[in-house]
């Protein structure tokens, strides 16, 4: 009975150990993608609060992961793809904002 429990708590560590990588790498291809989308929308002028933010959560999110914090790391990559997102948005309003401004003009 003893070797079973053993056995099967090796098999649960060795299952999970290699996880917070895997959470991390989803998060920060995640957090990568969506501030480069912002970027390419010109929030880096547009927003630039929620732009840099986000770019510095996500360059911390790297320092965390070389030095094997992945929890930490995901968390950083999570706050960077939501302040990016917050770019995107505020880009996008913006645009809409200014399309309807030149359109009451006519």
């Amino acid at each position: 009975m003893r070797g079973v429990v053993m056995t099967v708590l090796l098999a649960a560590l060795v299952f999970t150990s290699g996880c917070g990588g895997v959470y991390y790498s989803v998060n920060v291809n995640a957090a990568q993608s969506r501030l480069e989308q912002a970027r390419l929308l010109g929030a880096e002028q547009q927003a630039p609060y929620e732009y840099y933010f986000a770019r510095e959560h996500l360059r911390q999110a790297q320092i965390e992961a070389a030095e094997a914090s992945y929890s930490d790391a995901a968390g950083y990559a999570e706050t960077a793809e939501l302040y990016a997102q917050k770019a995107i948005d505020v880009v996008q309003t913006g645009k809409r904002d200014r399309e309807q401004k030149s359109g009451d003009k006519k």
